[in-house]
């Protein structure tokens, strides 16, 4: 990583505590040893990080997050934001971090007449902004895991069942307000839209990644397409209703896994363009051998055409032809998008394991040599567990924006892999961690043990982040870390880091550097 270089000393930020405001109009911060401390430090999903900050701010309004901020910078305290506490590595819950920011209060989605966009706190879940935005009969086509939180969620990018019909989430993105650091170090409240002036800080979180700019304390939503004029055409409508079912494939030999992936990897690349006749059809597989098969997919179609069946049933009979044994199917249930996003979107957990992920982005299906590498692993009893290899469909109208109209560039793939390893026990950290990396290793041990952006590999998504790409022992191509998740995008996302954090008070193992 590169070395950060301090712009302001500690005596300077204690003179600019902010912009108006003193001390005595933040919330008080909760201390170790209240009775909250513990709960707020466990709020991350993944256990090998859990951060013991000096203090805790619980901010309600925009001006009390700038004020959590400004009393921070003034105290000379490592910052971090928490939204839905889903990030997979110590983004947040790092040893680091002594002042952390819960935003788990900035809770509400309203509709701004003056911007003419949804406004959107971001301490929401996904599942609260789902329901929330049927009021209006609209949605964003976000994440499946419904306990996540939009702050990093939308900031990333933000994909779901719904991105091949409508693109990912930042795609919706008019503008965000965001707590900021000058140079001298006081904080301040800044607004950036799509068409305002500050529209490099807009464009920044289209993709950019948390934590990176500055603290977002609302984003207001609004499709390129739309006015603002009428709120229930503001955003996409959501589908009248939604098929869905499950596919198990039963424990079979390497040659039917590798037809049967390919079968699948090859239906999603030749149906990669915007429009394609199925957008509407979302179908992750995720590895993980149990008593009942080798691997289960979720299948969810949009049933607003009356061939919504049949294109479920062509799929099904494409990916599994010459598959033997041959999978299993449930019967399609027809659900309300409201009921499958309430029954059919993963609801998340309550008991967070220990994780490690890894991540790439296909832009051609993988060689019959990598399928067999993927089966020898997820067979073999180092892979036994909790630990899966998830494939999550991706194009369509994704790959309708260009890749540096937003700061995501993967605008041309079709396909995310996903490598979660997850465990229970910090004495098997080495054992599951070693497990990933291997078989990323191999994966990619044609370019040099990472998927280096070229006809076949995407890079990666920044949501899913891995500081293994920073580092030599693990990525052996020679190409730095932010070619994989910004591309040619990373030097512009520098500049709006030079203007709007110069200090680098936002930072973390993979933040945009200071140019």
């Amino acid at each position: 990583m590169l070395s950060r270089r301090k712009f302001f000393t500690t005596a300077a930020l204690a003179a600019a505590v902010g912009t108006g405001g003193a001390a005595a109009h933040a919330t008080p911060a909760v201390l170790p040893g209240q009775r909250e401390y513990r709960t707020l430090t466990m709020r991350g999903y993944n256990r090998r990080y859990v951060a013991r900050p000096r203090q805790i701010h619980l901010p309600a309004t925009a001006q009390e997050v700038r004020q959590a901020v400004a009393n921070s910078v003034r105290d000379g305290l490592r910052i971090a934001a928490r939204s839905g506490g889903h990030c997979f590595e110590d983004f947040v819950d790092s040893a680091e971090t002594r002042s952390l920011i819960d935003l788990r209060r900035l809770d509400r989605v309203d509709w701004d007449d003056e911007h003419r966009a949804f406004s959107v706190g971001t301490g929401l879940t996904l599942e609260t902004l789902y329901t929330e935005l049927a009021r209006w009969d609209v949605t964003v086509p976000g994440g499946i895991c419904r306990a996540v939180g939009v702050g990093g969620h939308i900031s990333g990018g933000g994909y779901g069942p719904l991105s091949r019909k409508h693109g990912v989430v930042a795609d919706h993105l008019y503008g965000v307000e965001v707590a900021t650091v000058a140079r001298d170090g006081s904080a301040g409240l800044v607004t950036a839209t799509r068409n305002g002036p500050h529209r490099d800080l807009w464009w920044a979180h289209t993709g950019g990644g948390g934590g990176n700019f500055g603290i977002v304390t609302r984003y207001l939503l609004r499709s390129p397409g739309s006015d603002g004029s009428d709120p229930a055409a503001a955003l996409p409508r959501p589908p009248r209703s939604m098929l869905s079912t499950t596919l198990t494939l039963p424990v079979t030999t390497e040659d039917s896994f590798v037809r049967f992936m390919s079968n699948y990897l090859d239906f999603y690349a030749h149906h990669r363009e915007p429009g394609n006749r199925f957008d509407g059809l979302y179908a992750p597989i995720s590895f993980r051998p149990t008593l009942t098969g080798l691997g289960e997919m979720l299948i969810i179609q949009a049933a607003d055409g009356p061939d919504a069946r049949d294109l479920v049933d062509e799929f099904v009979a494409t990916i599994c032809a010459g598959v033997t044994p041959g999978a299993i199917v449930a019967p399609a249930v027809e659900r309300s998008y409201a009921d499958t996003v309430a029954h059919v979107y993963y609801a998340g957990t309550a008991d967070p394991p220990r994780v490690k992920t890894k991540a790439a982005y296909l832009r051609r299906p993988y060689t019959a040599d990598q399928l067999r590498t993927c089966y020898r692993h997820i067979i073999s009893p180092a892979f036994v567990g909790e630990s899966s290899l998830e494939f999550l469909p991706f194009g369509g109208a994704v790959n309708a924006v260009a890749p540096e109209a937003t700061a995501m560039p993967a605008r041309d793939s079709f396909m995310t892999m996903l490598i979660h390893a997850a465990w229970r026990l910090p004495v098997d950290d080495d054992r599951h961690i070693g497990v990933a990396r291997q078989l990323y290793r191999e994966l990619y041990a044609g370019t040099g043990g990472v998927p280096v952006p070229d006809e076949h590999n995407g890079g990666s998504y920044i949501n899913y982040p891995d500081p293994d790409l920073a580092d030599p022992q693990f990525n052996r191509s020679g190409i730095p870390w932010h070619a994989f998740y910004y591309g040619e995008n990373y030097p512009r996302l520098q500049r709006v880091k030079a203007q709007w954090d110069p200090g680098d008070v936002f930072r973390h193992r993979l933040s945009v550097a200071l140019p």
